[in-house]
């Protein structure tokens, strides 16, 4: 059987679960040095919300637009996900528009027993509750596995159906930095030591040790969540702690053409080229990849491995892009990726503000192109996956994508100013409310929401899972999944004689 390419693909599910993927061409072959990817400017004007000013009335009320055209006289929404929530990358934005979704469908979540799955470990599939191993006795299916883990596919196919829509979200490594000190400052020896982020990236070698507790937050963080094996010259070095493994054998999951996805095994340590097709039709392997994993051969199959896994990978830059586009691949409304920003820190960059390294100061691009020299495997990840995000919009079409970008932006201006006081995320001192309250970590302030007074039980019932912090959203599909039991004790009665 001939395997096939998910690089790209678009797929819709009918009722009879079958799938038509376009795919996109292949993804630009990244050189080094790297050439700084920002896709093409475009100007944005909002409109009016369809239907009613406010949600929950008339023809505008929520869940009512769906995206993606119907198949064979109906379209199925994709709801068996897998999400890998990646550090300080806009995910936690991501993760409420899922709990949103699956809370509101009745959906079944893989969660941890407490906010992550063993993290920084790679995961493993007892770490999820509830869960049985094959032969363990029935289970029902889980649909949605999205809280934060390092990614181990082999694991993740204990748990998850083969074929799930995989997908995650990457950063730019240098935004992703300059959040990851801030908010790691106390949790990564080598930012702890480091006086300023200008000190650090002026001379990260000083600082950093592979291995040291927490220094996998400070290098190469995208590459880690992933759970891709690292070079030789970043693992541990005698006399340093031992770091999280890496992968053994990552399984490189190739789907064939009507039938199920076998695994295929791809041994880091033996790394092949992929496999080029001759005019015969005959496949040949080519050399293996150099020793040096850090080498342009290991990162591009290292990219292809991911191409194969994952069928989208957003990117926070162009977050709103990215949402239409993930509306688009899971069949879903267009309010059901409509929600509030979440886990971001006062005076931070926001996840969707793409800057231009010509508005940046002197200073700024010099930090700028150290961050992303400093991690320079998460600036692969990164080109890439913008390379492969505005390959699908390309197919998507811009004046389509224009149109469905400005409709997002107007619904969540329309949902904070009818939600939100004040129409906006607020300085945590300002929220009494717990169940609203972020958790509040590292040197910068988490901003969260409060809601207005005077909503409808309908409105307010919409509003608060908009609002509700990524923890404590958590822990109310926890109690919902496995509500707790009570044991009440048994009263002794007396039996009167007649």
């Amino acid at each position: 059987m001939t395997p096939r390419s998910r690089t790209g693909a678009f797929c819709v599910r009918t009722a009879v679960s079958s799938c038509l993927c376009f795919c996109a061409c292949p993804c630009p072959s990244i050189a080094s040095p790297f050439p700084v990817p920002h896709g093409p400017s475009v100007s944005y004007q909002n409109h009016a919300p369809l239907g009613a000013s406010e949600p929950g009335g008339g023809s505008g009320s929520l869940h009512d637009h769906r995206i993606c055209p119907p198949v064979l006289g109906g379209s199925l929404p994709e709801e068996r996900l897998v999400f890998l929530k990646t550090h300080k990358s806009g995910s936690s934005s991501v993760l409420s528009l899922l709990h949103r979704y699956g809370d509101r469908h009745g959906l079944r979540f893989a969660l941890p027993a407490r906010y992550q799955f063993g993290y920084p470990r790679l995961f493993e599939a007892s770490r999820v509750k509830g869960y049985r191993p094959q032969g363990g006795g029935t289970q029902p299916p889980f649909h949605i596995l999205c809280h934060h883990m390092r990614f181990n596919l082999k694991e993740v196919l204990q748990v998850m159906p083969s074929d799930s829509f995989f997908f995650s979200i990457v950063r730019d490594p240098a935004a992703l930095t300059r959040s990851a000190f801030s908010y790691y400052k106390s949790t990564s020896s080598a930012f702890r030591k480091a006086p300023s982020l200008a000190a650090f990236l002026a001379n990260p070698r000083a600082f950093y040790r592979p291995g040291a507790r927490g220094d996998h937050y400070a290098r190469n963080l995208l590459w880690f969540d992933f759970g891709l094996p690292f070079p030789p010259e970043m693992r541990t070095k005698r006399g340093n702690p031992r770091p999280p493994r890496d992968p053994k054998a990552p399984q490189l999951r190739v789907l064939p053409s009507g039938a199920g996805p076998p695994a295929h095994t791809l041994d880091p340590n033996a790394l092949f080229h992929p496999v080029p097709t001759l005019a015969d039709g005959h496949s040949r392997t080519s050399s293996p990849a150099s020793s040096d994993l850090g080498s342009s051969s290991f990162i591009q199959w290292s990219l292809a491995w991911l191409d194969s896994v994952f069928d989208l990978v957003l990117v926070a830059e162009y977050f709103d892009e990215s949402l239409v586009l993930l509306a688009d691949a899971l069949c879903w409304g267009l309010d059901d990726v409509v929600g509030f920003m979440h886990n971001a820190q006062a005076g931070g960059r926001q996840s969707g503000s793409a800057v231009s390294d010509d508005g940046l100061t002197a200073e700024d691009r010099q930090l700028t192109a150290r961050a992303r020299a400093w991690n320079n495997l998460d600036w692969a990840l990164y080109v890439h996956f913008n390379h492969s995000l505005w390959e699908r919009i390309k197919q998507y079409g811009q004046s389509r994508l224009d149109s469905a970008v400005a409709e997002l932006r107007a619904r969540r201006e329309a949902l904070a100013k009818h939600c939100l006081v004040g129409g906006e995320a607020l300085d945590p001192k300002y929220i009494t409310d717990r169940r609203f309250r972020p958790f509040q970590f590292g040197s910068g302030k988490v901003l969260g929401y409060v809601l207005r007074s005077g909503l409808s039980l309908q409105d307010q019932e919409e509003c608060e899972r908009l609002a509700t912090p990524e923890l404590q959203y958590k822990d109310k599909l926890d109690a919902k999944q496995f509500p707790p039991t009570v044991s009440l004790p048994l009263k002794n009665s007396r039996l009167s004689s007649p």
